[in-house]
């Protein structure tokens, strides 16, 4: 999401080292981002922050970097950063690097010009993981993370402009995610003026025609 005063990361899931080699046009760079918003604490969905910091420190960023997610999610960053580069925690920057926690009950956090409100979802990842709602710039984006089906996604979904969702297969039930044909059946429920489906495995690769919905991509831009 890009608002007049800030940018954010607008990949809910991955951001890796390639793509921030590769993304360096004038409207989209790495030292642009101000906020990441994580849903979860698994590899995929939060393990390219470390890049994201070290990119920063590299080009010599000044600009405040903020992450928000849920409960743990300094820890759990900082460790992983240690993992990968030792010493890299706790290394002087030019930036700033602050964090928010979650709390997965609605409460609306404030960050970079967004708003951001968090709901628990179903998804074990040893902290919880959340669907989340942020308004920015007058408009509303709504993301569901990783999860089986819950009631707290017509809730995240409700009034958004675009709501991101889990696909991850088309018909089989696998636990703690999400399969097509049961976001179909509860598709009523999510109060959204546009439904973009995402975290696709490739049983749903194979039949994204089959939905005749709207799918996430790299380099997908839409305008609400």
């Amino acid at each position: 999401m890009h608002s007049a005063s800030s940018r954010q990361c607008d990949r809910p899931g991955r951001l890796r080292r390639d793509e921030l080699d590769r993304d360096e046009s004038p409207e989209r760079r790495p030292g642009d981002v101000d906020a990441v918003v994580i849903s979860h604490l698994h590899g995929d969905h939060f393990g390219g922050l470390s890049f994201l910091v070290l990119d920063g420190q590299f080009s010599s960023r000044t600009r405040p970097l903020r992450v928000v997610g849920p409960a743990g999610i300094r820890d759990r960053m900082l460790a992983s950063m240690e993992v990968l580069y030792p010493g890299s925690s706790g290394v002087q920057r030019r930036f700033t690097l602050d964090f928010d926690e979650l709390d997965g009950a609605g409460t609306a956090v404030e960050a970079c010009g967004m708003q951001i409100q968090s709901w628990e979802v179903d998804h074990a990842s040893g902290a919880p993981a959340l669907a989340f709602r942020v308004e920015a710039a007058g408009r509303l984006f709504g993301y569901s993370g990783d999860t089986a089906w819950t009631p707290a996604l017509a809730v995240a979904a409700h009034g958004t402009d675009l709501f991101a969702c889990e696909a991850y297969t088309y018909d089989k039930a696998v636990r703690y995610h999400l399969d097509y044909a049961t976001l179909d059946a509860h598709a009523d429920e999510l109060e959204t003026r546009q439904l973009v489906l995402t975290h696709m495995g490739p049983a749903m690769l194979a039949r994204l025609e089959a939905t005749g919905r709207e799918c996430a991509h790299d380099g997908l831009s839409l305008t609400a």
